[in-house]
């Protein structure tokens, strides 16, 4: 019996550079690395991630990285502050354009994920298709990182 696909969930949302996108239609690349994060000081976590994903990103043509910071929709309201307040604080023009903010029922946006922790980051690996194919969460260690290697070379 065949288990059936995790779809990320279809979603609204703009970058930090206001483009706005239809996840996971819109995402850019044959694979996609979608990272996500639920508080503030997550960013550390991914900034040490980052490098390792990037030089994945140079040896796999097609994969994109994209930062998805995930709140609840009662932060909406404040929603220009927040992400003007994450704009500026990044100064790289790219991470701003793969950072998307996610406003949005938490639950029901993470539970078709299998996502229940949001006490550290997720990371998704998202085909065209919007499929999830390899699934990971938390700081930064080499067999995290070789499982999601191992996915991508693997990927269809």
């Amino acid at each position: 019996m065949q288990s059936k696909a995790v779809i990320f969930p279809q979603i609204e949302t703009r970058n930090l550079e206001g483009r706005k996108f239809h996840l996971p239609a819109d995402f850019e690349g044959d694979l996609n690395i979608v990272i996500l994060a639920f508080q503030r000081w997550q960013q550390d976590i991914i900034d040490v991630w980052v490098p390792h994903l990037d030089a994945l990103a140079e040896r796999y043509p097609g994969l994109r990285i994209y930062e998805l910071p995930t709140l609840a929709n009662r932060y909406r309201m404040v929603q220009r502050f927040i992400d003007g307040g994450m704009a500026a604080g990044i100064a790289s023009r790219e991470a701003r354009e793969r950072t998307l903010t996610i406003y949005t029922d938490k639950r029901r946006f993470l539970a078709p994920l299998g996502v229940t922790d949001e006490s550290t980051i997720t990371l998704l690996l998202v085909d065209r298709q919007g499929r999830i194919l390899w699934q990971g969460a938390g700081a930064y260690n080499p067999n995290l990182l070789a499982s999601l290697e191992a996915a991508l070379a693997s990927a269809p």
